[in-house]
Formats: structure tokens, sequence, C-alpha cells
């Protein structure tokens, strides 16, 4: 996959760079795998904002994507990689020697026509699917289980990957992303490879209006509010002798924000 530049015949091209697709197979998804999707624009039942700077964007339809892999001992042939507007990574379109047909992440190297399959006997290649356990330690991986059977929640964007570092009794060692070392359960599952469409990072939108259609709405600065509209509003002037911190007063740099305490145990080695 490559990027694409464009010639700066406007203020929004001048900076602007996009996929070149070369990858994608398919132009149109399976549709008995698809499903419409309700948008709430971030807002509850009750009618609050829940997320910020969330709304409006481009009409999509889900794609129904196995992260559990639980068809188990089945091949299955990659028969299309294919665009995803809900995710950064691509996704690969497989048909089961049953006659089944799945959506699963499209690790780096996983072309169509290649076989894959979820078993513990199965080939140290990109898309197959493991047991922790069953994994060479050193391995890189994707699409990791944390729980027996929930599907994978780890290492499902675009480039993401995690290594295997090692293996104590029931459990298995894995370098996530953010550096943290984790304890995960053997018996979890978790996919071999990277996710693909690494060069996602490098992608400048170019212009606000690209931002607008996949639904992200503007930010303001708490600085340029009045004060009953944030802890930093308000004053004559550029006001710069405040902390920052967020529209409900809870610092935003530096400042510890995790309180789960149930899953300190699985922490080995902390992000930082």
């Amino acid at each position: 996959m490559g990027i694409k530049t464009y010639s700066p015949r406007s203020a929004g091209l001048r900076h602007k760079t996009g996929y070149d697709f070369s990858e994608i197979t398919a132009s149109s998804p399976e549709k008995s795998l698809t499903v419409s999707l309700k948008r709430t624009a971030a807002r509850n039942n009750t009618g609050q904002i829940t997320m910020r700077h969330v709304g409006g964007g481009h009409k999509r339809r889900y794609r129904l994507i196995d992260f559990k892999r639980n068809k188990v001992e089945v091949s299955a042939t990659v028969v299309s990689i294919e665009y995803d507007p809900n995710r950064t990574s691509r996704i690969a379109l497989l048909n089961y020697t049953d006659g089944s047909k799945a959506y699963i992440i499209a690790p780096v190297g996983l072309n169509v026509g290649d076989s894959v399959i979820s078993s513990d006997k199965a080939d140290i290649k990109p898309g197959n699917t493991l047991s922790l356990g069953a994994i060479p330690v050193g391995t890189t991986i994707h699409n990791i289980e944390l729980r027996p059977g929930k599907g994978g929640q780890i290492c499902r964007g675009a480039g993401a990957s995690a290594v295997l570092l090692g293996k104590e009794e029931a459990y298995c060692l894995v370098r996530l992303p953010s550096g943290e070392i984790k304890k995960v359960l053997a018996v979890c599952k978790a996919s071999i490879g990277q996710v693909g469409n690494t060069d996602n990072e490098n992608i400048a939108l170019g212009k606000a209006g690209r931002a607008r259609w996949k639904g992200v709405r503007p930010s303001v600065r708490g600085m340029a509010m009045n004060p009953v509209d944030h802890p930093l509003g308000g004053g004559e002037g550029v006001g710069k002798g405040h902390h920052p911190v967020t529209p409900w007063g809870q610092p935003s740099k530096g400042y510890k924000t995790r309180h789960n305490k149930r899953t300190n145990s699985s922490i080995v080695k902390r992000r930082k």
C-alpha cells in the first residue's frame, strides 16, 4: 500500500495525502455480513452528550468482524481484501470449506488466495489464530483475547502488534504497543502477524471538511470559552495562568486517571 499526494490546486489539497488503495480487491462488501449502523451523535438515551466532538459524517454500514475465530479446525480461503469505513485496518473476506463466510482483520502479508485456520496446530503465519500457549515466544501477534471466548480486544487498529515475551504456568507475558507488559491466560487466543494498513499514521487530512466526513466535529479551546463554559474561560485578553484541565475541572496532564484495581495484578510492567 502506498501514500498518494495531490497537486496543490487548492488550499485543501496542498498538504492532503490519501491511500492509493492498491491492496483493495473488492469494491463492495459481502451483503450477508453487513448491518445498518444506528447513528447517535454520541448522545445517550436522555439526549446528553457522552462524548464531545462527535456527530455527522458519511453514512456507513457496519461489517460484522469475526474477532472470536471460534470456527476451529476449519480452513478458509481469503477471497478479497476490503476497505472498512468503521476502522483504520483493512478486512479480509474468508470462505470456509463448510460454505460459511466471515470477515477478519487483515494482517500484513495476507493476500487473496491464502489459506488461514484457527487451530493450535496451525502454522505460524499471518492470519492464523492459535491459543497463546501454542504460539512460540517472540512471535508478533494481534487481535488478542483478554478473556477466553470473548474475542480479540487488543491490537486491532492499523499497524498495531504485540509480542509474546514468555510463558509462566497458566499465563503468558505479552508486550503491548504502549510498552506495558501484561499477563494473559494461555488459553486466550491471538492471531499471528501485525495488523495491516501500516501507512495509516502517515495520512494527512488536509482540510477540516475531511474530518467532518469522518464524523469528527470541531474542538474549541477552553481558553476561547466563557467562564460559565470552561474552567479556563474568560479573562481580559489572553490568559495563560491556568492549569490545564477538562471542562469538568479534572487535570488533563500528568494526572493518574486509572482506578481499576481489579486488573492491577495482571500488569507486570507499566507503560511508563
